[in-house]
């Protein structure tokens, strides 16, 4: 398979504070281990374009959009909080313009043809972002941003998004809650931030909340025996991931306890998927993970699986 990860430095320098999980060196981490694992050099990189203001639009209003362009300070060193968990600095606006360029450049270069498929390697993360307004260290959705490109710019019929991260992605949740072009599947500790109450179970929405402290064998059988049927039943055109890797058992920010076999394992099915549906179109892009080292591990497992380099 061939697969580019497409990212930018601008990524990096979205910065909320010495204390704040979601840091610039979770993207060093990733490298870092990339290098380790000899895979560096074996995938593609391309660099993320600044996504364009209807693109954004297509998922946002013009008022989620200028509540973080129009408080994005003009200074060096200003910040601007957003919510409890979510600041501005002069940097974000420009970051959050590359990460949504991320993930539609992807969309475009797999629906072409150009790539197999592709990993997003950006921030700030998306999948919290509603429609109407950034929350939970998320300013745009890339994710949802990127599925509604693939429908209404490239035509696509059907499209799936699936969301790994130990939170629950309430903002993909209502961006498509009425959308039966789009099936989520996802899984996330419950009860837990963001505190949303699970959507009811529907054959394209199939959101499971499982308990704190639950492994890999819980993951995997509930991915057997719901994500996969509804996959099949709904035949995706196009598969996106939330990759969110902060339900590793190292990571303090959740309570779960999967590991780096675990998310390979869960890329590999949805690769078959991907295979027997949607030529193998694939994009994910990154979203939790915030020890250092088990992201670094975490996602050069996922890559290594996307680029068959095991």
């Amino acid at each position: 398979m061939s697969t580019a990860i497409y990212s930018h430095p601008d990524c990096s320098r979205h910065d909320m504070g010495e204390w704040h999980p979601e840091s610039p060196a979770r993207l060093q981490a990733i490298e870092d281990q990339l290098i380790l694992a000899r895979i560096d050099s074996l995938v593609e990189r391309r660099e993320a374009p600044l996504a364009e203001i209807p693109a954004i639009g297509r998922n946002h209003t013009l008022e989620a959009i200028a509540l973080v362009r129009d408080n994005t300070p003009t200074r060096e060193g200003e910040t601007y909080p957003l919510d409890a968990d979510t600041t501005l600095c002069s940097h974000s606006y420009q970051a959050a313009l590359r990460a949504a360029g991320a993930a539609l450049a992807a969309t475009d270069a797999v629906i072409a043809g150009s790539i197999d498929n592709a990993f997003c390697a950006i921030r700030p993360p998306g999948h919290h972002a509603l429609p109407t307004e950034p929350m939970g260290f998320c300013l745009f959705n890339n994710v949802a941003i990127a599925a509604r490109h693939a429908l209404e710019s490239h035509g696509l019929e059907r499209v799936a998004i699936i969301d790994f991260d130990v939170h629950h992605g309430n903002g993909t949740a209502e961006s498509f809650r009425d959308d039966p072009r789009v099936l989520m599947a996802s899984f996330f500790q419950h009860p837990f931030y963001p505190y949303t109450e699970p959507e009811p179970q529907t054959a394209t929405c199939v959101n499971i909340p499982v308990p704190a402290r639950s492994g890999g064998d819980v993951v995997r059988k509930l991915v057997t025996e719901h994500w996969l049927p509804a996959l099949h039943n709904f035949k995706p055109e196009m598969i996106f991931i939330s990759a969110g890797f902060d339900a590793h058992r190292e990571d303090d920010v959740g309570g779960m306890g999967l590991v780096e076999a675990d998310y390979a394992w869960i890329t590999r099915e949805m690769m078959t998927v991907a295979r027997l549906y949607a030529r193998g179109r694939i994009v994910s892009c990154l979203e939790g993970g915030y020890n250092l080292s088990a992201l670094g591990r975490s996602v050069a497992a996922h890559i290594k699986v996307l680029a068959e380099l095991e």
